[in-house]
C-alpha cells in the first residue's frame, strides 16, 4: 500500500508531517529516506510537534547526538543515522526496545539496513522544483489504514472549511471512536468509521447488532438532534460526513461532574440526576427525520439487548476469574426472570452511557442549562432506572453508598414533585436490577477488552464494580442471583 503526495513549498511539507503524525502511534518505525536537503528533518519536525502537542517545541537535528528523546503523547525518538553504518551500532542505542513504548523516526535508515525492516512506515521524499516535493509513503496495511484515514479527515475538513486546521488529538474510548480538537476554537472532530463489534456470536451476528450499538454516526446526528430539539444540552453539528463516519460538532467544554482528583462533586451529580428526571418525562419519537429525510429507529432495550448484556458475565468474566465450574443455565433462567420483569417498568429514552466522562458541566442556573451530553449514539428507549444506576455506580469514579443513596432519593424526589402517578416501589425494584444488569455487563466487558482488545488498563475499575453489585444484591429481588454468585464466585 502507498500513499503519494505533491507538497510546493516548506509549509505544505509541515502541514502534510502534522497529518501524518496524527495516524501515528507507540510502536511505529518510521524511516525518511531521500537525498541531503530534500526535507527529511522538516518532515520528521513537523511530526514531532504535532505529537507533542507544542508548534514551538524546540527540535534539533540529532546528526551529532543520533538519537533524541521526546516526551510527548507517547514517546517520540529522533535518530539520524547519516554517521552510523552498522546495525549493532544501532542496536546498542536501544532502538528496538523503544518501539516498545514510543513511536521511532530515523533519517538515513539506508547507511544502516540492507532490508527495509516489515514493521516499517518507509518515506521517501524526492525533488520535483524548486521548492516542491515528491512524497511517497508505504508500509504495513494496518499502519497504512491509519494514515489513509489521517488522510481523508484532512480532505473532509478542507472540503467544509477547516483547511489546514491544527489538529490535536483528545481522547480514544473504548469503541472504535477517536476525538480531536481542530483550529483556535478547538471544535470537537468525531472519527467514527462505520464497523461491526467482533465476529457473529449468535444467529450470524456480532455483538454490536444484537446489542443495538451504533455502528455509524448516523445515530449520535440523530439523538443530537432530538435532544436539542427538547431543550437539552447536545453539540450542535457543524460539518458531517455520515457515509466516511467523520463529524466537526460544537465543543461543550472540558468541565466535568468530578474533580481534578477524580472525585464526585456532589452538587453536580445530584444536578446530572435532576437532569435524567427531566428526561423521563418528556416523550421521545421513536423514528427521527435528522439528514436530507434519511430516519433513525431508535431501538427497544428489549428482552434480546438484555441477555446478550448480561451473557458477558458468563462468557468473558467467569471463565477468566474462576475455575470454570458454574451452572451456565441456572444463570441464564435467573436473568431471563429478572429481565421480564424490567420488561414492566416504566421506560423512557435511555441514553446508555450516562457517567462521568460523557457528561460536560457547564455555567447555569437549572440543570437543562448545567448538563452537556456527549455521548448518546447508543441511545434505546427502555427501563428509566438504567441510566440513573448509569450515574449513581459510576463506572470509571468511586461513588460512596451514601451517595449512591442520596441520588437515587433526588431522582425520586424530583420525579413525586412533577408527577403523582410515580411509583416509587417500583422504581427501586427496577434500579435493583438495572444496577445488578448493568454491573454485571461491564465485568464482562472490561476482561474482554483485556483478553479480546488487549486493553489491560480496564482491570483497575473491576473492584469498583463487584463493590457496586454487592451494593445492588441487597435488593430482595435479586436474592436468587446473590444465592447463586456465592457459590461461584467470591465478590
Amino acid at each position: 500500500m502507498a500513499i503519494c503526495v505533491t507538497t510546493q513549498n516548506q509549509v505544505e511539507t509541515e502541514h502534510l508531517g502534522a497529518e501524518l503524525a496524527c495516524g501515528l502511534k507507540a510502536g511505529d518505525l518510521v524511516l525518511l529516506s531521500g537525498d541531503l536537503g530534500v526535507g527529511k528533518s522538516t518532515l520528521a519536525r513537523a511530526i514531532i510537534r504535532q505529537i507533542a502537542e507544542n508548534e514551538a517545541l524546540e527540535v534539533p537535528s540529532p546528526t551529532y547526538t543520533i538519537c533524541q528523546a521526546y516526551d510527548a503523547r507517547f514517546p517520540v525518538f529522533h535518530y539520524d543515522l547519516y554517521r552510523i553504518s552498522r546495525i549493532d551500532e544501532l542496536d546498542e542505542l536501544g532502538w528496538s526496545e523503544q518501539l516498545e513504548t514510543g513511536c521511532v523516526l530515523m533519517e538515513w535508515p539506508q547507511n544502516v539496513f540492507d532490508k527495509i525492516p516489515e514493521n516499517a512506515i518507509l518515506i521517501q521524499l524526492d525533488e520535483s522544483g524548486e521548492n516542491a516535493r515528491e512524497i511517497k509513503i508505504s508500509g504495513p496495511e494496518a499502519a497504512m489504514m491509519r494514515l489513509e484515514r489521517s488522510f481523508e479527515i484532512r480532505e473532509f475538513m478542507a472540503a467544509h472549511g477547516y483547511k489546514n486546521q491544527l489538529r490535536r488529538f483528545l481522547t480514544g474510548d473504548a469503541s472504535s471512536r477517536a476525538y480531536e480538537t481542530i483550529g483556535e476554537e478547538k471544535l470537537i472532530l468525531m472519527n467514527s468509521p462505520a464497523m461491526t463489534d467482533g465476529p457473529p456470536v449468535l444467529n450470524g451476528k456480532p455483538y454490536s447488532q444484537i446489542a443495538r450499538l451504533a455502528e455509524d454516526v448516523s445515530a449520535f446526528v440523530a439523538i443530537a438532534k432530538t435532544l436539542r430539539e427538547h431543550g437539552f444540552r447536545a453539540p450542535e453539528i457543524l460539518a458531517k460526513d455520515l457515509e466516511s463516519g467523520l463529524l466537526v460538532t460544537e465543543n461543550l467544554g472540558a468541565q466535568l461532574i468530578i474533580d481534578e482528583k477524580k472525585q464526585p462533586i456532589p452538587e453536580r451529580y445530584m444536578s446530572a440526576t435532576a437532569l435524567l428526571a427531566e428526561v423521563h418525562q418528556e416523550r421521545f419519537e421513536k423514528q427521527i427525520d435528522f439528514a436530507s429525510g434519511r430516519k433513525h429507529t431508535i431501538s427497544t432495550y428489549d428482552v434480546d439487548v438484555m441477555m446478550i448484556e448480561a451473557g458477558l458475565f458468563k462468557d468473558w468474566y467467569l471463565p477468566h476469574e474462576t475455575d470454570g465450574g458454574f451452572e451456565e443455565a441456572q444463570f441464564t433462567s435467573i436473568w431471563e426472570a429478572l429481565i421480564e420483569k424490567a420488561q414492566h417498568h416504566p421506560s423512557s429514552l435511555v441514553l446508555r452511557d450516562y457517567h462521568s466522562p460523557n457528561i460536560i458541566w457547564l455555567e447555569g442556573d437549572t440543570p437543562k442549562e448545567q448538563i452537556g451530553l456527549i455521548d448518546f449514539q447508543d441511545a434505546l428507549i427502555g427501563p428509566e432506572a438504567y441510566d440513573v444506576a448509569s450515574l449513581a455506580q459510576d463506572a470509571r469514579v468511586d461513588v460512596s453508598e451514601r451517595l449512591e443513596n442520596q441520588l437515587v432519593d433526588h431522582y425520586i424526589s424530583v420525579r413525586k414533585s412533577a408527577s403523582s402517578q410515580f411509583d416509587e416501589t417500583v422504581f427501586r425494584e427496577s434500579y435493583a436490577i438495572m444496577s445488578a444488569l448493568r454491573t454485571t455487563k461491564i465485568l464482562g466487558i472490561f476482561i474482554r477488552l483485556d483478553i479480546r482488545d488487549g486493553k489491560p488498563q480496564y482491570r483497575s475499575h473491576l473492584p469498583r464494580m463487584k463493590e457496586y453489585l454487592k451494593r445492588s444484591l441487597n435488593h430482595s429481588i435479586l436474592s436468587e442471583y446473590r444465592d447463586w454468585l456465592e457459590t461461584v464466585i467470591k465478590l
